[in-house]
């Protein structure tokens, strides 16, 4: 892992991308470790081995009609095909835990407010996996892109896969009294403003998802198939935590010891 310092920066946008992602806003986070890499299918499976995580989804591909699944799984490839539940667990074998939504938007937009990791030039096959048809294409090994390492040394923070993080999709975080300490609303305020943007037929403030009629969980940066402005810092996914996904996995993080 590697250290996130604390402090203020700028989330969200004030215009592009979809509704979810405004207003642009200060948040204030303490300091936390986040991995280096996206979890790889050695690292995960060692924990299936010590019996403290389920198996992810191997013939995913497959299944899907999306190709053919061993281009997927080369150990230093990232995991992919596992559920929120099962990233959630791994991260606690590890005695860690899964990164925050703010935390994922603070460790790729540092004090500048950068559009990518690496800083406001469009995405390149140097940098990142990304722009790749779903039928044919996979992830790459993490850290085979150097020159797209974050403001504080993390690969692959967009492009190869979307990423788990901990907390509930809410379409309204950035507009609720908790929005200056990177939080979501609760459950029960979340399934509010669904049916709010139901009944106002706001089909798309959510973005191409359906608007949710649960509390789903937030995916962070973007992945191979996604093309250049969809690994934009501020692009906000969601799914119900116990999808497997081709094209998402995760990493961990950990709070920072007190001083």
């Amino acid at each position: 892992m590697l250290p996130v310092p604390g402090g203020t920066f700028t989330m969200g946008a004030t215009a592009g991308g979809q509704e979810d992602e405004r207003p642009a806003h200060p948040v204030t986070l303490a300091a936390f470790f986040l991995d280096r890499t996206e979890v790889t299918n050695a690292a995960y499976d060692a924990c299936v081995h010590a019996h403290a995580c389920e198996p992810n989804a191997h013939a995913l591909a497959s299944v899907t009609h999306a190709g053919d699944d061993a281009r997927f799984h080369r150990p230093a490839q990232p995991v992919n095909g596992v559920t929120w539940f099962d990233a959630t667990a791994y991260c606690t074998w590890r005695g860690a835990r899964l990164p925050t939504e703010a935390e994922f938007e603070r460790s790729i937009r540092d004090d500048d407010g950068r559009r990518y990791p690496w800083g406001n030039d469009p995405p390149t096959p140097e940098r990142t996996a990304f722009g790749r048809m779903l039928a044919t294409g996979s992830t790459d090994d993490v850290g085979a892109h150097p020159s797209g390492k974050g403001p504080y040394g993390q690969d692959d923070l967009a492009g190869n896969l979307w990423e788990w993080t901990a907390d509930d999709y809410d379409p309204y975080a950035y507009r609720r009294a908790t929005a200056p300490a990177g939080k979501p609303g609760t459950c029960d305020e979340i399934l509010a403003t669904q049916d709010e943007l139901r009944r106002a037929h706001a089909d798309g403030f959510t973005g191409s998802n359906p608007i949710p009629r649960e509390c789903e969980r937030v995916l962070r940066g973007g992945a191979f198939n996604y093309d250049a402005d969809g690994l934009r810092s501020t692009n906000r996914v969601h799914h119900p935590a116990k999808f497997r996904l081709l094209m998402a996995g995760f990493r961990c993080a950990k709070d920072a010891p007190a001083r």
